[in-house]
């Protein structure tokens, strides 16, 4: 019968696991961040501004997505 020690896994495995879960998250943070800049900027715009460069109040959070995801 064959056993195995989960104590003996690699480190560098779980090392490189975690950090690519790290840097997930900071872009993950750092998106989020994004979109809450360009929702919060373009808020701060008068119905006049925001038409005169082509968007509409309803579109803000569309665009802000756009922005932070490029979906």
């Amino acid at each position: 019968m064959a056993t195995t020690d989960i104590h003996s896994l690699p480190t560098d495995t779980s090392r490189g696991s975690f950090s690519r879960m790290i840097e997930r998250f900071k872009l993950s943070r750092a998106r989020r961040a994004e979109y809450h800049r360009v929702v919060s900027e373009l808020e701060t715009y008068s119905d006049r501004d925001l038409a005169d460069i082509g968007i509409h109040r309803a579109n803000i959070r569309d665009i802000a997505w756009q922005a932070a995801y490029g979906r």
